[in-house]
């Protein structure tokens, strides 16, 4: 580990440390520096970039350096927070701050551990445990153990659980911001296990209140014989691990979450079946997109998923004008990267459940193929040689159906 800088007094903080006791690839190193003050820091070369509180850009690096400082809570939300940086901080107090023992450990220059926490016991048992009772007053933080646990396979401890529980019955987690909620949930889907962070959310009490849509969902059944689960909630929970091992796209994993939504909405007297799911869903993901400002590219994905997964599933007895119109709904001849996105959300859905998990989707590749077939059809020559756009249209529309047909046929 290089000296980060000579005469300086600083450690490695945070989730370098972390991740370097368990042996993975440190992506971002973040020092804490202690003794020293901002116009000292830019006397060295140092760049100011901290707006809150004082942190800087090392001149050759790049990593970030932020003055050791306390805080203390002094109205209620995220922001209400007053933060000391003086030269007087210490290490230990600048690491009592902070959420989690694990993320509490500092490191020296030279690789030595400073652990007043017991970050690296919590470590070796898999434990996800809170600092101090500080914790309670930023209710990211409930977000944060919940995105941990889609990360590693780690336990929440009794204590922490309980603090959380606390902060949810006292309306803390209400007053999280949405761009904060969001953050912390693309974080979890990018995750290997992002039904950890559902999991424990619910476990919690908090997904009740930031994410209702979701919750709605447990204990509403569904047809045994095509889901062995039964539970929706539970089938939604297995469909995002499947989405997580089949696709890195963030907008694909967020479409498995939300693919569902619909069931949790079917009146009683239809159940176990769901008949029109698939529209019934449209308004709470777009609900709950609009909520928490879910980039475009999320959104839109979240409503086809939502609304053509059943098609897709049946994709195999489809008309071939049946497949066109589903390729022109999503509008995969200027958008080709939503043929894949769309086939592998609905094949995590078709795998999603219990005894299911390898089946083979063969709709996915069928998708694709039709696709290249429509799409190699001459747009330019149709309408070079119609002059109403409507005619042309409809030209394309019927050619791209034979297309399709002719690699339908058998043999």
């Amino acid at each position: 580990m290089p000296e980060p800088e000579d005469g300086l007094e600083a450690y490695l903080v945070g989730g370098a440390v972390r991740d370097e006791l368990l042996g993975r690839e440190v992506k971002d190193r973040d020092w804490v520096v202690v003794g020293s003050t901002p116009e000292a820091m830019l006397q060295r070369g140092f760049k100011s970039v901290g707006r809150d509180f004082p942190v800087f850009l090392h001149p050759e690096t790049g990593e970030e350096y932020a003055l050791a400082r306390r805080e203390r809570k002094t109205a209620p939300g995220y922001t209400g927070f007053e933060f000391d940086s003086g030269p007087s901080v210490t290490l230990e107090q600048d690491l009592a701050r902070r959420d989690l023992t694990i993320n509490a450990m500092a490191m020296t220059a030279d690789g030595k551990l400073i652990d007043f926490f017991h970050g690296r016991r919590d470590l070796e048992r898999g434990l996800l445990r809170h600092v101090s009772p500080a914790f309670v007053e930023d209710p990211v933080r409930v977000l944060r153990v919940a995105r941990f646990r889609a990360r590693y396979d780690f336990k929440v401890a009794g204590e922490t659980l309980a603090l959380m529980r606390d902060m949810v019955r006292a309306g803390e987690v209400d007053a999280l911001v949405p761009e904060r909620v969001w953050q912390e949930l693309s974080g979890a889907l990018a995750e290997r296990r992002p039904s950890r962070f559902v999991e424990t959310l619910r476990g919690c009490g908090a997904l009740r209140r930031v994410f209702p849509e979701i919750e709605a969902l447990f204990g509403v059944p569904q047809r045994k014989d095509f889901h062995p689960e039964v539970d929706s909630g539970i089938h939604t929970l297995l469909v995002i691990d499947t989405a997580a091992r089949l696709s890195d796209v963030l907008a694909v994993r967020f479409a498995a979450l939300v693919h569902d939504l619909g069931k949790a909405l079917t009146p009683l007297d239809q159940l176990p079946s769901h008949k029109g799911h698939e529209l019934r869903g449209l308004a709470p993901v777009r609900m709950l997109c609009e909520r928490l400002r879910v980039p475009k590219s999320c959104h839109q994905l979240g409503l086809l998923v939502c609304r053509h997964h059943l098609a897709m599933h049946k994709l195999l007895e489809a008309e071939p004008a049946t497949i066109v119109k589903l390729l022109e709904a999503i509008d995969a001849f200027r958008r080709p990267e939503r043929v894949q996105h769309l086939a592998v959300a609905c094949e995590a859905d078709a795998r999603g459940r219990k005894g299911m998990e390898y089946r083979a989707y063969p709709q996915a590749r069928l998708l694709q193929r039709c696709f290249e077939a429509a799409r190699a059809v001459d747009n330019a020559s149709i309408a070079a040689s119609l002059d109403d756009g409507r005619a042309i249209a409809g030209a394309i529309h019927r050619q791209r159906c034979a297309a399709v047909a002719a690699i339908m046929r058998p043999g």
